[in-house]
């Protein structure tokens, strides 16, 4: 086939992959090249590693399908970085943590909220060790820390390409860990994480109450601080605010810088709109975005999520994207944020359904029976109100901010682990949700 067809081939297929997920289109998509095909497979040229990356791991599936669909055949497809064609086989660990190719420090939108996290984050990336060590960010989810740590060793890697980086979550660290005992492999792990260039750890809080991990990263933490090497860490409170986190790491890390990144105002919801539509070369105008940043406040993947939701029906209806479209488009998230919901509200239906009185959750009874919608009552209360949390505690028995915090991370873990609990909080949110009028 001639290279002219094959040029269209690719185009036509990723025009057919936008429209089959729209979640993960991007605009570099453009930068895609033939490698070979031989009508069996395909092989698609990428940019660079991180894109190589992100196709591998989140649109193989729907580049076969696609590719399936322009072609008519039972073809495969791979990816590759541009002249590197000729192996599919996956890139080893060793070469680093996968980056997402969108979160560089160029795509990164500062406004007043964030402008110490990323003034910072520039400065220890290009200088890793020297300047802020260890750097600590914290905020609620979804406001950019993770964007800021891979942008970090984006920046890093092109600084220093034979650094050795270990960017990861806190749950992983502690697993690996965990396997490490089990295997009696632990000189392995501490050779994997005391060497490095720098330990980057996302939801370091995800180390309270867990006793030997939290020895094994003071350890690690010591070693790597009194070699110059970088410590960078992300959590949703600061250092102090961490439930059951020991004396000595909380002092360690506040060592260093600790810099909070706060929900964007509405100047740079706009600016993040404009740009993250740019990304998935996405047309919308500044009435379209100023729109979304009105309507859209609590975050940045809120955001993402109501520009997901207009380029799908844009796709679907094969409509230009309009005012009026992004209307119809949000009208169910609109009416969903519209609903004012109290913490009375909240407590009505948790006690409703575990049959408990307000008095008992007020109590100091500390009972499974007691504790369990208690808890719940102040996680829902966290995710669902704007409330603080020592206004949320003030509902609940007086109870202090910590203890608030403390039963939200443990039921935002029991959520992620077990299905039942994923379900149960689902149906209690459907009931407090549908309770209140539009």
């Amino acid at each position: 086939m001639s290279a002219p067809d094959e040029e269209n081939i690719v185009a036509d297929i990723i025009e057919r992959a936008r429209a089959l997920d729209p979640t993960n289109a991007r605009k570099w998509f453009e930068q895609l090249r033939v490698l070979h095909f031989d009508g069996g497979s395909i092989d698609i040229g990428c940019p660079d590693e991180a894109s190589s990356r992100f196709l591998e791991e989140n649109c193989r599936s729907v580049f076969t399908r696609a590719a399936q669909q322009i072609t008519g055949h039972l073809v495969t497809v791979d990816f590759h970085v541009n002249g590197a064609e000729g192996s599919s086989e996956p890139i080893p660990a060793e070469s680093g943590p996968a980056l997402h190719p969108d979160y560089t420090f160029d795509n990164f939108v500062v406004g007043p909220s964030n402008r110490l996290a990323h003034a910072s984050c520039i400065a220890v990336s290009q200088s890793l060790g020297n300047t802020y060590n260890p750097l600590f960010l914290y905020g609620n989810s979804g406001l950019g820390k993770t964007h800021l740590l891979h942008a970090i060793c984006h920046e890093a890697r092109k600084r220093s390409p034979g650094i050795v980086i270990q960017l990861l979550s806190c749950e992983d660290f502690v697993n690996r860990f965990i396997r490490a005992i089990e295997q009696g492999n632990v000189t392995s792990f501490h050779s994997q994480f005391r060497t490095v260039g720098a330990l980057i750890i996302d939801d370091i809080q995800f180390l309270r109450e867990r006793e030997q991990s939290q020895e094994e990263f003071f350890h690690t933490f010591n070693a790597l601080y009194n070699n110059g090497r970088q410590i960078i860490l992300t959590a949703d409170s600061p250092p102090t605010e961490i439930p059951s986190l020991e004396d000595r790491l909380i002092s360690r890390f506040n060592w260093g810088l600790v810099a909070r990144i706060d929900p964007p105002s509405y100047e740079t919801r706009v600016a993040i709109v404009q740009k993250k539509a740019h990304l998935r070369d996405l047309p919308i105008g500044e009435e379209i975005a100023e729109y979304i940043a009105r309507q859209v406040q609590a975050n940045i993947r809120e955001l993402e999520g109501a520009l997901t939701t207009i380029y799908a029906l844009a796709v679907t209806s094969k409509e230009p994207v309009t005012i009026e479209l992004a209307q119809r488009a949000l009208e169910g998230q609109i009416k969903l944020a519209a609903r004012h919901i109290s913490i009375t509200d909240i407590i009505e239906v948790v006690t409703r359904h575990f049959d408990v009185r307000l008095t008992d959750l007020q109590s100091k009874r500390r009972s499974q029976s007691i504790t369990t919608p208690r808890q719940i009552c102040m996680y829902m209360a966290r995710t669902l109100t704007k409330h603080s949390l020592e206004e949320i505690g003030g509902h609940l028995g007086g109870r202090d901010h910590t203890t608030v915090m403390h039963a939200c991370a443990k039921i935002a873990e029991e959520k992620q682990s077990d299905p039942k609990m994923n379900a149960l909080l689902t149906e209690l949110t459907r009931q407090v949700t549908q309770a209140k009028p539009a």
